[in-house]
């Protein structure tokens, strides 16, 4: 049995976009909660940028759900997924070594930075319409 990747990309960005929804989604409707997981501040304006970043989570996550699942192509759609989600790791990795968020947000890094390589893996292996 060999290990196909081609086969396991689509559940695996699937499975990516809802967590990206969900977690937007969390971070509109308790900012502060998830702040207070992540952040070594927790002020109102905090928790309204906060909030605005997931609205933007959210938005991607629904986008790359969408270029999924459409009939026609849409490789752009793809490709900007991919750079909100490197983008994303390197404002968290910053963030923490300004001392803004702490290690636990590192995981956050993590899953958007290999989120980002499957999403990049996908545009890249898609072939032009």
């Amino acid at each position: 049995m060999s290990f196909d990747m081609k086969k396991l990309i689509n559940p695996l960005l699937i499975t990516i976009s809802l967590i990206t929804i969900a977690s937007g989604i969390a971070q509109i409707i308790a900012p502060a909660f998830v702040l207070s997981k992540i952040s070594l501040t927790n002020s109102t304006l905090d928790g309204q940028l906060f909030a605005t970043i997931g609205m933007f989570m959210a938005i991607f996550g629904t986008l790359l759900l969408h270029a999924l699942y459409s009939p026609f192509p849409n490789r752009a759609a793809v490709l900007w997924c991919a750079v909100q989600k490197f983008g994303a790791c390197v404002a968290v990795i910053y963030g923490v070594h300004r001392e803004l968020f702490n290690f636990l947000a590192l995981a956050v890094a993590i899953f958007d930075f290999f989120s980002g390589i499957l999403i990049a893996y996908h545009y890249l292996s898609s072939k032009r319409a």
